[in-house]
């Protein structure tokens, strides 16, 4: 069994746990990742892959066929100004991209360590077990938050230099004025990041019991798609309000007129009781882990 000296003997004259593994130092360790360039990177290369999707489309063609309605007429709002183009990169990405890009921040962060043989020697520097945890998992999120960030700030560039400023036309609400809208994209924002908690404790729970990060970031990735699943099975009633992904759209009704925020309400504290018990578990779990890598 690998434990810090100060789990031992409580530490050596001198010894400050407070200074051993600075969050800094962790956020730079993590920044000098190549999957942390690229994860960021594709953040900003999204939406320019989005706006070159709609160029090449204005000359394409005149819609064949019948299957594409409801996606042309989510793309023509997209092309309205760079409001609706931050709603639809949002709309597009906040299903699966960014469950990869949190499960890959959360899930790869201890688990790679114990892949290189590099968490045993963290812990005999002696970094204490907690403050571990909590600068991995604040890093990672610290990371999850920045992507989110690029990816809608860089759709906002992008779309209002190519499309202008307008206001926001949401599919089910009408117009929303200019200001709003920069509020209610704001408000989706914070509804996305607290849903996708659930992804990142789950990750981070999978990744403090694995030395495989691929374990970790799968998991995470699958079970939520999982939870997808089971969610459009009517048949299973009631049971899939308890789901962690049956309120993943619940945003939407930020884009109604009068707002109707009741599901967003259960989905938010569903999304924080879920991420209190998946993170409440990694911590008892490593606490107590025999760490031999």
């Amino acid at each position: 069994m690998t434990t810090s000296s100060v789990d031992v003997i409580g530490g050596a004259p001198g010894y400050k746990p407070g200074a051993t593994l600075s969050l800094w130092t962790e956020i730079r360790r993590q920044a000098a990742r190549r999957r942390t360039q690229m994860a960021l990177g594709f953040m900003v290369l999204l939406p320019l892959i989005i706006l070159v999707a709609f160029q090449l489309d204005n000359g394409g063609g005149d819609g064949e066929g019948g299957n594409g309605g409801e996606f042309s007429r989510l793309s023509d709002l997209a092309t309205a100004g760079g409001a609706n183009f931050t709603l639809f990169t949002l709309l597009v990405s906040s299903g699966f991209l960014l469950v990869v890009v949190v499960a890959l921040f959360c899930g790869d962060t201890v688990a790679s360590e114990a892949s290189w043989g590099s968490l045993r020697y963290l812990l005999a520097m002696p970094v204490p077990r907690a403050r571990l945890l909590g600068v991995k998992v604040t890093a990672a999120l610290l990371y999850c938050l920045v992507a989110v960030l690029i990816l809608v700030g860089t759709a906002m560039l992008v779309g209002t230099l190519r499309y202008g400023w307008a206001p926001l036309n949401a599919p089910i609400g009408g117009e929303i004025a200019a200001g709003t809208s920069v509020v209610r994209l704001l408000e989706i924002v914070g509804y996305l990041c607290v849903s996708l908690l659930v992804v990142a404790s789950l990750a981070f729970l999978l990744s403090v019991s694995t030395d495989a990060p691929l374990g970790a970031v799968g998991g995470a990735v699958l079970l939520q798609i999982l939870s997808n699943i089971l969610d459009q099975i009517t048949a299973l009633g009631t049971i899939r309000n308890f789901l962690p992904t049956h309120y993943g759209d619940a945003w939407l009704g930020l884009l109604s007129t009068p707002l109707q925020t009741d599901d967003m309400v259960k989905g938010g504290i569903a999304s924080l009781a879920y991420a209190t018990v998946f993170f409440s578990l990694a911590w008892w779990r490593f606490l107590r882990k025999d760490v031999v890598s």
